[in-house]
This record gives structure tokens, C-alpha cells and sequence, in this order.
């Protein structure tokens, strides 16, 4: 994963040379995304510069990516998991210049297809800007569930620009503004597009609809193989939770067999390693320990304190470029493992970000009403993913130059999960032909994505498959939150959060700790543009604001701490 930055719509008599200088200034304030290379092609059109981060061809695949003609100039930031198989179906032969997994994109472009027809066959995590300079055209889209940031706006000459970070445009454009997962903008038209759109978002198209435990395991153990492929050391966030321990535990049976993309290569490590961060004694940093022994991991528990965690907020509310409270106190201690991981010569790991969003893991999913409303908030968690998980877990690990991969939202995995039933994911207590279980398997308590955890019969340790949610942001160390609001206390006074409403009309926060963090983003990102890009509105436990309807006491308890679920945390 990397760093791009696109001007688009240059004129006569535009100070080609001033721009491209210009052009590299901005992209060097996101060179943190992309330490190992950087590339620039101007003329008298566009102007793209790309900062890397070697994953895959490491000795070449430098971008922009150029077709051989110089036709094409294409800046990517993310990976095409199913680059090979798009390559063996091409029609026509396509000289490549490099062994990039994006270079695909050019080819598939050149064919003169529909923008839209291609896009929706690229299984992968991207944001890319392309010039096709003969027809003086440029296409900018996205991947389809925001994995990867892009940010786009226009400049005081109208010139379109782009890039990976929104630090980037600050200053140079005044519109500044998310560009949506899963569209793409076409200069020929001036139009924006949304080319990815699936039947199960409606409920109805999915009620009745099984999937088996054996399909679900089986979609989920090639998502994970799928997203292995690295030329570089890799390692997998272990948090001890149900979703990051099932990512290890596929990663890990696929490192003992020593196997990459395609059944071909040697993984560079011949022992998977695994890393975990909390606060000391924290619920995360024992129950990692218990599943890397089980998963035979070389593991890394580090632990970080709370002036730690504090001195890194500015730099934290900076890189990650939101004020969103849940977002902040999980940003934090995940900045700080990237570093660490970072230091040990690790590029890229795999996460367990999306199934949540997927299954109804948050604690609030068991005051569902139904499994209509149920699947709705699935619908509108995954809609909204980009702008809270996959945010955190990007730009937390690429302020060190570590790309995260989250192989729950893998396309071909996310088509089978959701197709299914949402009366089949709701909270409920095990199923008696379960083997595994909480203790000796007579547990009756409900217990938020059972479905996923009889999938994985056998494949983690019983404390660890039915280990209840716990948000990365308590699961670190309950202290941790705590120790936030405190400290926010002691910053924010009272006469100056008596104005929030007045001072920062847009979100204007609710909490003393919500007015410190938008007091630091502020500074970085001033204006109205760059506080709408961060979304709003009352919450409890990562609800949607939709959700607070479910529970009457909800309302008063809103918060965005899991614990703050009354009567479901079985922890004390």
C-alpha cells in the first residue's frame, strides 16, 4: 500500500513546472505511507506522484505505472488480490512493465470496456488515479468497501485534485470531501458512478437464504489465502478476540505449509509472527498469549502506558484525520503497535476489521428487535465502515508504512456471508451440536455471532472462540478510557465546552473528550470541508445512530464504549 496524489485538468498557459513542485510538496506530507520510493510523471494534462511502500515486486513495480506506448500513466494505492487470474483472461496481449499486481488496471482500461464492467471484477483494496493522455481523460475510483482512504476536491483554478491522505489537500482545496467507496469519476462526461451495488443490502433478497457452516469456513480460509500474497515479512494483529485469533488461525495453518499466492512461493518467515498491545494486565494482552500458544505463533505482546497513549494523541488525531471518539481511542494504541511492528522489519499484517459489521458482533446487536432490523444495521455498519474501522486500521498502521489487510471484507467472502440469513447471525446462545464452548458447553447465555464461531469448530482454543466482543479500545486495558475522559477534564474547561456548540457548528461535540480531539483535528484541518468528512451523531457501543432507537435506555447511556451496553458485558 502507498500514498497517491493526482492534478487533474491542467490548461494553457499553467505553470506545468510550479505545479509538479507543488505536486511534491503535498505528497511529502503523506510520505509516511510510502518511505520506500517515490515516482512523478507531469505534462501539460496531469500531474501524479506516488509514494511507495514495497509489498509486492519489491526490485521493481515503481509507479506511476506506465503502459509501454506512455500512453497510460496510472497511480495505485492498494493490491489486486485476483491480478493473475484478470491477466489470464485478457483477450488481447498486454505488454506489462512490471510484476505489480495493479498494473492490470491499465490493461483492463485499455480494452475501451465500461469503466464499471471492470471495476466490478477487481477482488482487492485500492484507490487509483489514471491519465489516459491521447484522450486527455482521467478515471479516479475506489474500492468498493473504503479499505483504502481517498480524498478529492478542486483548487482555486478549478483543477481537480486527489490524493490518499486528506493532509495532503488541506489549504488547496476548500471542498475537500471523502470520494465514495465503490464509484469511480470519469472526466469523459464529468460524471460520477456507482459501479458497485449487490442484491443482499435488501433484506428480502436475503431472508430464507442458508449458508452452511462448512461454505462459510471455506470462503473465509481462501479470503485469508488470497491476502497473503507479499513478497516481504508478514504478520497477523492478534487482540485474543474472536475475529483476529480466526485470521491468525488461517494464517497460520497456511505459514506452516509454507505457501503464498497460488501455491507457489515460500513465505518468507517459515514461522508465522503475531502482535498484541494493551495497557499492563490488560484483557487483550492475556487472552493473545492464550491463542498464540494455541496457534504456535512467534508472538509480541508489548504494552504501552497512559502518558504514552496521551503524548501520542496530537500525532494520532493528525494521521488519522477524524475527531470521532470511538476512532481516536482505538487509533491510539494501534499507532503505537505499528511502530513496533515497524521495528522488526515487518510491511504488512493481516486484521480482523468488518466482521462486526458483518455478523452483529457489537454488544448492542442483542437488543435487536428483529432480523430485518438486524440485517438493516448491518447495512448501513458496512456503508459507513470506511469512515470508522477501515479508517483506524489504515491510517493507524500506514503512519509507520505497515499495510493492514482485512481479509473479512474480501468481496468473494463478504458475497457469501451476506447472502445469508440475518435470523441465522442474530445474538443467541450456542447450539447444542456445538462441541466447543464458554466452559463445559451448558452456557445458556446469548452470545453475539455463534453462527461464525460453530464455523470454526475446533479451530481455536474454547476460551478464545467464545470469548464475548470487546472493543479494541477496552479491550487494550479499561483503564484506558477512563484515563482519557480524566485527562480531557483537565484540559477542556467549563467555560470553554460551554461554546462548543458555537465554536464548532459542524459535530459540535457532546463530551469534554470529544472537544479536546476536535480541538486538535481543528488545528491540522480548519474549516467546514474538513470537519464534514468525519461522520456524526449519538451512538452507544459503535451503533449506528438508527440502533439508539432499539433500547429506551440507550438514549440516556449513550456511549461509544462496548461496556457501556447495560446487562450484556458479562465482565465486571
Amino acid at each position: 500500500m502507498c500514498s497517491i496524489l493526482g492534478i487533474f485538468g491542467l490548461q494553457p498557459g499553467d505553470d506545468v513546472a510550479g505545479l509538479r513542485r507543488q505536486a511534491l510538496d503535498l505528497s511529502q506530507r503523506q510520505r509516511h505511507r510510502g518511505p520506500d520510493w517515490s515516482g512523478v510523471h507531469a505534462d501539460d494534462g496531469a500531474i501524479l506522484v506516488h509514494e511507495r511502500l514495497a509489498i509486492v515486486d519489491p526490485a521493481g513495480g515503481a509507479q506511476p505505472l506506465c503502459s509501454a506506448d506512455g500512453d497510460l500513466v496510472l497511480a495505485v494505492n492498494g493490491e489486486i488480490y485476483n491480478h493473475r487470474a484478470l491477466r489470464g483472461e485478457l483477450a488481447d496481449p498486454w505488454e506489462f512493465q512490471t510484476a505489480s499486481d495493479c498494473e492490470v488496471i491499465n490493461a483492463l482500461h485499455a480494452r475501451g470496456d465500461d469503466p464499471g464492467e471492470w471495476l466490478r471484477r477487481l477482488n482487492g483494496i485500492f484507490a487509483f488515479a489514471l491519465w489516459d493522455r491521447p484522450r486527455r481523460r482521467w478515471l479516479v475510483a475506489r474500492d468498493p468497501m473504503g479499505v483504502v482512504p481517498l480524498y478529492w476536491g478542486r483548487d482555486g483554478s478549478g483543477r481537480m485534485c486527489v490524493a490518499s491522505e486528506m493532509k495532503a489537500l488541506a489549504g488547496i482545496c476548500y471542498d475537500i470531501a471523502q470520494f465514495p467507496p465503490g464509484h469511480y469519476y470519469d472526466s469523459d462526461g464529468d460524471r460520477l458512478v456507482r459501479y458497485w451495488q449487490r442484491p443482499w443490502r435488501d433484506y428480502d433478497t436475503t431472508a430464507g437464504v442458508q449458508v452452511a457452516p462448512d461454505e462459510l469456513r471455506a470462503a473465509f480460509e481462501a479470503a485469508v489465502h488470497r491476502q497473503l500474497m507479499s513478497d516481504v515479512p508478514y504478520g497477523v494483529l492478534l487482540s485474543g478476540g474472536l475475529d483476529s485469533s480466526l485470521v491468525a488461525a488461517c494464517a497460520a495453518r497456511f505459514a506452516r505449509r509454507r505457501i503464498e499466492e497460488d501455491d507457489r512461493a515460500e513465505a518468507w518467515w517459515p514461522r508465522l509472527h503475531s502482535f498484541a498491545i494493551g495497557l499492563e494486565g490488560s484483557p487483550d494482552l492475556a487472552a493473545a498469549q492464550v491463542a498464540a500458544d494455541a496457534l504456535g505463533t512467534v508472538h509480541h505482546g508489548f504494552t504501552y502506558t497512559l502518558q504514552e497513549g496521551l503524548d501520542a494523541l496530537p500525532e494520532v488525531i493528525r494521521h488519522i484525520e477524524s475527531y470521532d471518539v470511538t476512532t481516536v481511542r482505538a487509533s491510539t494504541p494501534m499507532y503505537l503497535l505499528a511502530r513496533r511492528i515497524r521495528a522488526m522489519g515487518v510491511k504488512m499484517v493481516l486484521s480482523g476489521e468488518g466482521s462486526d459489521e458483518i455478523f452483529g458482533g457489537y454488544l448492542y446487536f442483542h437488543k435487536a428487535p428483529g432480523a430485518r432490523q438486524f440485517h438493516e444495521e448491518l447495512v448501513r455498519k458496512l456503508d459507513a465502515l470506511h469512515q470508522y474501522d477501515c479508517l483506524r486500521a489504515n491510517k493507524s498502521m500506514m503512519a509507520w508504512g505497515v499495510e493492514a489487510r482485512v481479509p473479512f471484507l474480501d468481496l468473494e467472502f463478504l458475497e457469501v456471508a451476506m447472502r445469508m440469513d440475518a435470523a441465522a447471525k442474530m445474538v443467541r446462545p450456542r447450539s447444542a451440536t456445538a462441541t466447543s464452548g464458554i466452559s463445559s458447553g451448558t452456557d445458556p447465555r446469548p452470545v453475539e455471532k455463534a453462527v461464525l464461531r460453530e464455523a470454526f469448530d475446533g479451530y481455536l482454543p474454547d476460551p478464545i472462540l467464545w470469548r464475548q466482543k470487546e472493543q479494541f479500545s477496552d479491550g487494550v486495558g479499561y483503564g484506558w478510557i477512563e484515563g482519557l475522559k480524566e485527562y480531557a477534564e483537565t484540559r477542556v474547561g467549563g467555560r470553554e465546552f460551554a461554546f462548543a456548540a458555537s465554536r464548532f457548528p459542524v459535530n459540535p461535540p457532546m463530551t469534554r473528550e470529544a472537544y479536546l480531539y476536535r480541538h486538535v483535528f481543528e488545528r491540522h484541518f480548519p474549516g467546514e470541508a474538513c470537519a464534514r468528512t468525519v461522520p456524526g451523531g449519538k451512538s452507544i457501543a459503535c451503533s449506528s445512530p438508527v440502533a439508539i432507537a432499539w433500547d429506551a435506555a440507550f438514549e440516556a447511556l449513550a456511549d461509544p464504549s462496548g461496556r457501556a451496553v447495560a446487562g450484556v458485558h458479562h465482565a465486571t
